[in-house]
């Protein structure tokens, strides 16, 4: 299985949504809260967002080497590859 990374905002609904998609889903994630990390892994995680194609804004989801901005349950799916 594809490794998922959700760098979200601790207050989103929108970030606490993706993340319920993938518990529901049965797909182990790594969540980490944008705004409560320091503002080193910050910066790492903005440039790692921006690496990927990405603007910056939340959630943001890794599947394998690709990235969702957003909440996009058809796009988790199809790069899961559970269509």
């Amino acid at each position: 299985m594809k490794k998922v990374t959700i760098y979200a905002l601790s207050t989103c609904l929108w970030c606490k949504k993706t993340k319920k998609y993938f518990e529901e889903n049965k797909v182990p994630f790594e969540a980490v809260d944008y705004d409560k990390q320091d503002e080193d892994r910050q910066e790492a995680m903005m440039e790692e967002m921006r690496g990927a194609g990405c603007s910056g804004s939340f959630p943001f989801t890794r599947i394998g080497g690709a990235c969702v901005q957003g909440y996009d349950p058809e796009e988790f799916a199809k790069l899961l590859e559970k269509r």
